[in-house]
């Protein structure tokens, strides 16, 4: 009886049934490259890859859809990463000196990644000193029941597997020393130990190299140095596969290849020495890697080693065969590199195929077996960042026709410099199924290109790349010097990878992109003012760009322009290759940063938005329709560019102070004593006082009409409908700026035989003003159904049903603080919720989306979306504005990922996490794209004896799930919410968009629920105590 004792007004349990078939949170996926990157591992056997971060973060990459994450407790760097061949477990090694094992195991028919122990080294009091056991290499015995661990004290250890068991039979630096002549010792020490290596013959002999040069070959059966190597200071190991020979670089910038024979038990003097970079001092050779070939030359692979004074600060790869030398030159710093090469101990030779590049800033992959070494295209870790993102946008449901030029085109784009082969990293198996519609993603980035990415699936595979820098005379040209080397230049360097972080002209970067998914057509607008329409042609072609300058500030006086210039086009004819070529550009004038772009491809018009106004321009015609300057007249701060906002930053501070001030002072003075409103409030100040919740109800003071900035255009839409009068419906465009203005023009479209001969009108129809002027963030149509109104080109070519045009449209205006509903053509509010209100939070990005039920294919609702500045996430029903759900996703001190996110129209989402990584989010219950793959896996030793019983960790970056079974109904959670309510903030509970308010209870007071409320200290006990004794899970139980 107890649970219906607070159940709200018009709450409907089957409401909540349908809600939890609509909407369901969940983080599903990371496109991108992982952030920080610091070890790398590879399982021939499983063909798995692996990548540590410098966050904590393990990410298995196999196949396509092929992925896993695991996150180790501690955020610490991941230094060294090992996979125990073919048995799915991994071992590894963070910063502080642990050790930790994980398996990939299956849970519900799907392979995940899971922590099952970790150890760390101990010391020895009095003998060793704590960095002494700190772990530098770590070799994995290819029977993968030993583990040695080699420290910085000369000391190596050694583990039994999988349990992490340390064995008694350490080797000490003053075992070893037994073993090196009288002459080297000097009393010194050896150093650390730089390497281990397994010898490939005989399983009880490995080659133990310490930093002094010193390098053992080491019985561990006879505890005996077989053979002892006096080297210079030593950087790594190989050994060749025939086991005749070793190779060790060192810190000069050289390698020294060492014969391995029992008849020369002490060896001073290497078969070889090279510094391949010499004469001059050159950096060391971190890294080197000798694999034979049936061919005849070996194939020899080192990083560094360049000229210190030349090239000290290249990042290189180095790869020689026989006469054939190459320098491969990255832009960020290599991490680790492995081969691609034969295993199977009965073959002769290593017969290398690929080598994988593991660099600061993106993945590289080179075939070995195509002559001149080309790249392969990587289907997964693309580098997003390759140059700064700047804006993105989302297309679903794209045609095949389109897809399939936009693919076309991205294949002509791959020269000779990539290779066609199939992806090397290729274990396991996905499960997903395959997409129901291609999705795009565009992203524009400071560079001024454009990157369209296949984003139907759990990779986000790149497709093609757009560039908008040869359409203007930029301060620098393109020719990079390194990519095409000549004949005598030493080092031969060959520039390799996409991440370019350097941009020739700022005023190139992408501010906003525009796809028409039917026609093709692409509006691209940057930095300086440019806006660009283009059209996507599977020919090359040679032409001149036509430039139409739209000044916006119509010749208002008292304004001048201090920042950027315009980017000056080129005159000539340009050449363009096949994708998109621009058909003509308009340039706004001042040339700021453009802030809002639309396209309607049925009418042939555009819409752009700066700080200073808006335009409409026919590009069919090649000619402005209407330009509307939205300037206030104290808005001198939008003239002076992106540069100086020193002062606005000052001004609007005091401005914020002033407001909360006023807000309380006015507060107060509105309280009548002993109303019922009144005793609402205390009760609201009391808990506030008690657990720091905000009250319920916020005051929101206007803004100022001069605030910085009022002028900036935040959003623009076209629409067919009612503005005139309600019998006549016709081609409109709504405009939306920073201080709460709505702009709506009636337009006069030609029919379409006519577009060349008769000019397009534009008719301003009706001007609204918000009442406390916040910045408008959307602006949508409904139709008389209240659904949104479809895309251009929808109802014609019978993609969509035909918008209701018997009923009355409404428009959607969503501030930064409210929504809200009008009525047309009359723009009488019909409805509205206000967010900041009730919520103290701003509305940061709005769409509309459409929520399929997983009960019924036949079943949808539109909804709209809405994410604050606190980085939560808030569903309403349309047109009706009633809060559905409400979810934390984005933690509100990430600005950035706040600032990145877009919405798709099925009710998923994306937003960077990092530089270079976007983060996927679903709140649909029934679109979720998410990896589901499996792994078949030889594992000798059982594991369910080491699994700690604890919860799986969460996914990298804090990525975490939240399964539709989570979601409870609110109907059987009144008492734990209002518990909850009193423990955290009210912006916190995940209920709270259900409109909780008090004001709806009566005289609620603190009298009311104090039998519901505990301390923390009581409800920690409680949990524990239910949690020991009998396993329940925590919370309140009302019978």
């Amino acid at each position: 009886m107890m649970k219906f004792r607070f159940r709200r007004q018009g709450n409907d349990p089957q409401r909540e049934k349908i809600k939890q078939e609509l909407f369901a949170f969940n983080k599903t996926v990371e496109h991108g490259f992982p952030n920080q990157p610091s070890a790398l591992a590879y399982d021939p056997k499983l063909q798995l890859m692996a990548i540590g971060t410098k966050s904590g973060a393990i990410k298995v990459y196999g196949a396509p859809g092929v992925e896993f994450t695991g996150l180790h407790k501690d955020t610490a760097t991941v230094t060294q990463i090992h996979f125990l061949y073919g048995q799915g477990r991994i071992l590894s090694l963070l910063d502080d000196n642990s050790l930790h094992l994980w398996e990939i195991n299956l849970k519900d028919g799907y392979s995940h990644l899971e922590e099952i122990h970790s150890y760390t080294l101990p010391g020895r009091p009095g003998i060793e000193s704590t960095s002494a056991t700190r772990v530098t290499v770590l070799l994995l015995k290819l029977s993968c029941e030993l583990l040695c661990v080699g420290t910085e004290g000369g000391g190596v250890h050694f583990l039994e597997l999988p349990g992490l068991t340390l064995l008694d039979k350490s080797l000490l630096q003053e075992e070893v020393l037994q073993s090196v002549p009288e002459d080297y010792k000097h009393g010194k020490s050896l150093g650390p130990v730089e390497s281990l290596q397994e010898h490939p013959r005989l399983q009880d002999k490995i080659l133990i190299g310490y930093s002094r040069g010193l390098v053992l070959l080491w019985d561990m059966d006879t505890r005996h140095a077989d053979n002892v190597f006096l080297g210079k200071q030593l950087e790594s190991l190989v050994w060749e596969r025939s086991a005749s020979t070793f190779v060790s670089s060192h810190s000069d910038g050289g390698y020294m290849v060492w014969p391995v024979s029992s008849d020369a038990p002490c060896t001073t003097q290497p078969a070889t020495a090279t510094i391949p970079y010499g004469p001059f001092p050159c950096k060391a050779v971190n890294k080197i890697l000798w694999r034979t070939t049936e061919s005849g030359a070996p194939l020899v692979l080192f990083s560094g080693g360049m000229p210190r004074a030349s090239y000290g600060d290249r990042h290189c790869l180095t790869i020689l065969q026989d006469s054939t030398h190459v320098t491969l030159d990255f832009t960020s710093r290599v991490i680790d590199f492995f081969t691609i090469h034969c295993i199977d101990p009965q073959k002769e030779f290593d017969d290398p195929t690929a080598v994988v590049v593991l660099l600061e800033e993106e993945l590289v992959v080179i075939d070995l077996l195509t002559p001149g070494w080309p790249t392969v295209p990587s289907p997964y870790l693309a580098p997003l960042h390759s140059s700064a993102i700047t804006c993105s946008c989302h297309t679903s449901n794209v045609p095949t026709r389109l897809w399939e030029r936009i693919v076309s085109a991205g294949l002509q784009q791959q020269g000779q410099q990539q290779t066609h082969v199939s992806w090397p990293i290729c274990g396991g198996k996905s499960l997903a199924p395959e997409p129901k519609q291609k999705e795009l993603l565009l992203t524009g980035h400071e560079d001024g290109t454009v990157r369209f990415w296949d984003a139907s699936g759990v990779s986000l595979r790149p497709l093609y790349k757009l560039s908008t820098a040869n359409v203007f005379q930029t301060d620098c040209e393109h020719n990079d010097s390194l990519t095409q080397a000549g004949e005598e230049e030493w080092p031969p360097f060959r520039k390799v990878g996409c991440f370019d972080p350097y941009s020739d002209d700022p005023r190139l970067g992408i501010q906003k992109i525009c796809l028409c998914k039917y026609s093709g057509k692409l509006v691209v607008a940057g930095t300086a003012g440019q806006v660009m329409v283009m059209n996507l042609s599977e020919e090359k072609s040679e032409h001149m760009v036509d430039v139409a300058t739209v000044d916006l500030l119509q010749d208002r006086e008292g304004f001048t322009w201090k920042g950027h210039d315009r980017l000056p086009p080129k005159t000539g004819p340009v050449v363009f290759a096949p994708g998109y070529q621009p058909t003509v550009l308009a340039q706004c004038m001042p040339p700021a940063a453009v802030t809002a772009v639309t396209l309607h491809a049925e009418w042939n018009l555009i819409a752009f938005g700066t700080s200073h106004g808006f335009g409409l321009f026919d590009y069919h015609r090649r000619s402005p329709v209407l330009a509307r300057c939205t300037l206030h007249p104290n808005d001198s701060l939008a003239m002076e560019g992106p540069l100086s906002r020193v002062k606005s930053l000052k001004k609007s501070l005091r401005q914020s102070f002033r407001r909360i001030r006023k807000s309380r002072v006015s507060g107060k003075k509105r309280m009548v004593v002993n109303s019922p409103a009144s005793k609402v409030q205390e009760a609201n100040a009391h808990l506030a006082e008690q657990d720091d919740i905000a009250p319920v109800q916020r005051r929101i003071e206007p803004r100022s009409a001069d605030d910085s900035l009022s002028g900036v255009v935040r959003c623009l839409c076209f629409a067919d409908t009612y503005l005139r009068d309600g019998t006549h419906h016709g081609p409109t465009m709504w405009a939306g700026t920073n201080s709460g203005s709505v702009y709506a023009y009636a337009l006069e479209v030609p029919p379409q035989e006519r577009f060349s001969e008769q000019s397009v009108e534009a008719l301003l129809g009706k001007e609204i003003q918000l009442m406390h002027r916040a910045p408008v963030v959307s602006i949508a149509v409904l139709d008389g159904r209240g659904n949104p109104l479809p895309e251009p080109y929808e109802v014609s070519r019978d993609l969509a049903k035909a918008p209701d045009m018997q009923g009355s449209h409404s428009v959607l205006i969503a501030s930064e603080e409210q929504f809200k509903v009008f009525m047309l053509p009359k723009v009488s509010a019909k409805t509205k919720f206000k967010l900041t209100a009730h919520e103290g939070c701003r509305v940061r990005k709005v769409a509309l989306a459409n929520f399929g039920s997983t009960a019924s294919d036949d079943y949808a609702e539109n909804g709209l979306v809405c994410l604050t500045n606190l980085g939560d996430i808030h569903v309403f029903s349309v047109p009706a504005l009633r809060p559905q759900v409400r979810y934390d996703c984005i933690r509100k001190e990430d600005i950035s990922g706040i600032a990145s996110c877009v919405f798709t129209k099925t009710g998923q989402g994306f937003y960077l996490i990092s530089p270079s990584e976007y983060e996927r989010f679903s709140l649909s219950a029934r679109v979720i794209t998410e990896p589901l793959c499996q792994v078949e896996v030889d594992r000798p030793h059982d594991s369910a004896t080491l699994s700690d019983p604890t919860t799986a960790p969460p996914h990298a970056n804090g990525t975490h799930k939240k399964t539709t079974g989570e979601l409870k109904s609110l109907a059987e959670a009144e008492v734990d919410e209002l518990q909850h309510a009193l423990h955290s903030t009210a912006l916190d509970s995940p209920n709270s968009s259900a409109d909780l308010t008090l004001d709806t209870t009566g005289e609620l007071t603190v009298e009311d629920v104090k039998d519901f409320l505990v301390t923390v200290d009581e409800a920690e006990n409680n949990r524990r105590n239910i949690t020991e004794e009998d396993g329940r899970p925590p919370g309140i139980l009302i019978n």
